[in-house]
């Protein structure tokens, strides 16, 4: 039986997503997606002058990469369902660069 998918608006680098989850995944998808869009400001912060897409790469990269520099907990939480929702995410920041 599949899960129960229910939609959720996520925001990144002040875009709004609309993406479906389950609702057992909204709480960890939310604090990921807050872990990244800080990252991003972060990266503005010490990267002046680059575009936006460089600095949602780099966030995306660091989070995949590294979870030990996103409070150690990235990786542990993410589910092969949320690794497919963050490449749909992924996939769709690569439509808006086209």
């Amino acid at each position: 039986m599949e899960p129960q998918l229910i939609p959720v608006n996520i925001v990144v680098a002040d875009r709004t997503y609309r993406i479906k989850i389950r609702k057992d995944e909204e709480e960890d998808v939310r604090r990921v997606m807050k872990e990244v869009n800080e990252k991003i400001v972060e990266f503005k912060a010490a990267y002046a002058g680059k575009d936006i897409q460089d600095y949602i790469a780099m966030a995306l990269i660091m989070y995949a990469t590294h979870p030990a520099t996103t409070g150690g907990k990235a990786q542990a939480n993410i589910t092969p369902f949320l690794r497919e929702k963050l490449q749909h995410l992924d996939n769709l920041l690569d439509e808006q660069l086209k």
